[in-house]
């Protein structure tokens, strides 16, 4: 007797050491959370090195646009290899010059505004390539998140089924049910492990697929807390699209097509090229001054159409502006009543609802087990719970992407620093 109590000691140390190891290494792997993923896939996108290198483009195609234009350097050779006196170099004339266009009606100031507006316009794609990262990762976390939750339920439920087999089994020995009582949990366990395995590969894809965007595998637990977290009542008032990045590229391309306008008014203007040099004369061996300017006639091309051009297309931008404000503003409110109903599905689905259906299932249970309940009314109240376990998880991942889908609607727009024209 001594001995079987010492070893149910030593078992009962050896498990309660082995429970306080698990715990232990529980609480040193923390979950990985959203900020977490988050972070990872700022770090490793492609999508925003593509747009920081498309801000250094518009910056480096500001100082293009600020430069001036290069002076020439002209040579030529006149009355050579003629006839009579021309023959040979004997009358010839060497000329060598330097010539300097010279911009008039702010030509260089108006293509830096439009590089300016380009810079600004390139700094908000990059914003929104950021913005429409955060709403991929936090769908794809909460997908991740999700799967998750659905493999814990699908093997709960695995379990129930498993015993209500076990249950239905013992019933039948006793003749206390029908065989085809039996014949029925035995199907719904085998469901039951079916949807075990399909909930594991649900989980495996919605893993790889968040690794892909983070840049590093998934291998830790996931945030469980802010899974099951929702927010009370959202805002009373619809939040204006003013100031956000749904009008903000629409309102870039407006000033864009104002600096175009600007632009193609001055490019309208002509250039002036100054040109001196010196010209020696082979017969005489003389040497003179030649100064010139150029001027060009628009006769057939003195910009007005390219004016046309630039003003039709700044109201078609200015159009698409009023349009995106309509479209911003039917958004934004139709995503914070998405939130607003999601929240109120998920509180209802995961509070009373499925309390309601686990305390159910919890009687049926009981009751079929001591031959109160009939197998219908058990398998009833075990499919509501089933349903309402699944309804509860849909709800937390409609709220969860509707506000990822709300905050990416009402981001900000990056505030713009132009750098003024040239001096």
């Amino acid at each position: 007797m001594s001995r079987t109590l010492a070893a149910l000691l030593a078992a009962t140390a050896c498990a309660g050491s082995a429970v306080a190891q698990t715990a232990t290494t529980t609480a040193v792997e923390a979950p990985l959370t959203l900020d977490d993923a988050l972070a990872s896939a700022r770090a490793n996108s492609p999508g925003v090195d593509a747009a920081d290198a498309g801000v250094r483009a518009s910056v480096a195609a500001r100082t293009v646009a600020g430069l001036r234009p290069n002076p020439s350097v002209q040579g030529q050779l006149e009355n050579v290899g003629g006839t009579g006196a021309y023959r040979g170099f004997a009358g010839s004339e060497t000329t060598v010059g330097f010539s300097l266009p010279i911009e008039t009606g702010g030509k260089r100031s108006a293509r830096v505004a439009v590089a300016d507006a380009r810079i600004d316009r390139s700094r908000i794609v990059s914003v929104v390539a950021l913005a429409d990262l955060e709403q991929q990762v936090t769908e794809l976390y909460v997908e991740a998140v999700s799967a998750e939750r659905r493999l814990r339920v699908a093997r709960e439920q695995s379990d129930i089924a498993v015993e209500g087999l076990r249950v239905a089994r013992d019933r039948v020995m006793v003749g206390a049910a029908s065989p085809i009582d039996q014949q029925r949990a035995d199907v719904l366990a085998i469901n039951a492990r079916a949807a075990v395995e399909r909930a594991e590969r649900s989980v495996e894809v919605a893993r790889a697929n968040l690794s892909r965007v983070m840049g590093r595998p998934v291998t830790g637990p996931l945030d469980m807390v802010w899974f099951d977290g929702v927010s009370g009542p959202g805002p009373t008032l619809t939040p204006s699209a003013d100031g956000t990045l749904a009008l903000a590229l629409a309102r870039a391309d407006v000033t864009t097509a104002d600096a175009q306008v600007r632009l193609a008014r001055a490019n309208r203007i002509p250039d002036i090229t100054l040109s001196a040099g010196a010209r020696r004369l082979q017969a005489t061996r003389d040497t003179a001054a030649v100064v010139g300017i150029s001027i060009p006639l628009p006769l057939f091309n003195n910009g007005s159409a390219a004016i046309g051009q630039a003003k039709a297309e700044r109201d078609q931008f200015a159009a698409q502006l009023r349009l995106a404000r309509l479209d911003a503003d039917r958004a934004i409110a139709n995503a914070v009543a998405d939130v607003a109903n999601a929240a109120t599905s998920a509180r209802a689905a995961n509070g009373p609802a499925l309390a309601a259906a686990l305390e159910a299932a919890r009687i049926a249970r009981i009751g079929y087990g001591q031959g109160k309940f009939d197998q219908i009314e058990l398998l009833d109240a075990e499919r509501t719970l089933a349903e309402t376990r699944a309804a509860a998880i849909d709800s937390l991942v409609t709220y969860h992407n509707a506000v990822a889908r709300l905050r990416r609607l009402t981001s900000p727009a990056p505030t713009t620093n132009p750098t003024g024209d040239p001096r």
